[in-house]
């Protein structure tokens, strides 16, 4: 494909892809409030009896709801989105690996969800409760809607990204691009690259870049698992023939060819 045929591509892929985020988005803004609640459970039961969210904007409210609706809505039509980024990459790919764009779409989809459902549901209990733990009988949490939105949202997102660590491990160690042996050298690296991340994606403190940087950390264990057993094997080093070769060659025999000096 040619550079314009690529942006041809890109272009289409885009347009899809907006589509479907539109619709998923008006399938989900009716139900804006109701996931909104749900989405605030963690939060009250953390708060002391009485407390709430405020707002200080008038529109604040309504533009809550729309992002509550449009990241809802992302969810929803995550398995269509995931479908047409590999749609982009497949042109790429071999014939043998086309055929499981379907497949990883799906999977892509399925990591991306168990990622905001982990934090959901590991991670937003134990941090709200350290967060409002600091409070006093003269200090009381008193939380702004829009910024609860989107710090919850924010590491919603995120975990469902980061959870898409093994799967993207397991894609590039078949096109032969990663190995789990180039991962295990460079884990030092992954390991600082985790925490940057960490700190860009979480507010600036450091309880909440700990939740986030402990489970890259794993997934980063668990790609390189990944890796070994789905990389892409080097010709001939399956059943080790190559290495029993290079021995038996060492150890070669002289021919009927060969001179062999005498007295």
């Amino acid at each position: 494909m040619t550079l314009l045929d690529h942006l041809s591509e890109l272009r289409v892929r885009l347009v899809r892809s907006l589509i479907a985020l539109g619709v998923g988005f008006f399938a989900c803004y009716g139900f804006a409030e109701q996931l909104f609640n749900y989405l605030m459970i963690p939060l009250t039961r953390a708060l002391p009896s009485g407390s709430k969210l405020i707002y200080t904007a008038l529109p604040e409210a309504f533009f809550v709801y729309m992002q509550v609706a449009l990241v809802a809505g992302a969810f929803l039509a995550s398995p269509y989105l995931f479908y047409q980024i590999w749609l982009f990459i497949a042109p790429g790919l071999y014939d043998e690996e086309k055929r499981h764009v379907i497949p990883i779409a799906g999977a892509s989809a399925l990591f991306f969800v168990a990622g905001a459902a982990f934090c959901y549901f590991q991670v937003f209990p134990y941090a709200f409760e350290f967060f409002v733990g600091f409070a006093t009988d003269t200090i009381a949490p008193m939380p702004k809607l829009d910024e609860y939105l989107g710090f919850t949202l924010k590491m919603l997102l995120a975990f469902g990204l980061i959870f898409e660590m093994p799967l993207f491990a397991f894609f590039l160690a078949r096109l032969g691009i990663v190995t789990a042996q180039w991962m295990r050298k460079t884990r030092k690296y992954a390991i600082l690259a985790i925490f940057v991340v960490a700190a860009i994606l979480t507010p600036p403190d450091v309880f909440s870049q700990m939740m986030m940087a402990a489970p890259m950390l794993v997934l980063y264990e668990i790609s390189i698992g990944v890796a070994a057993v789905f990389g892409k094997k080097k010709p001939g080093t399956e059943d080790g023939e190559d290495a029993e070769g290079e021995e038996a060659g060492e150890e070669e025999t002289p021919g009927p060819d060969k001179v062999v000096q005498g007295d």
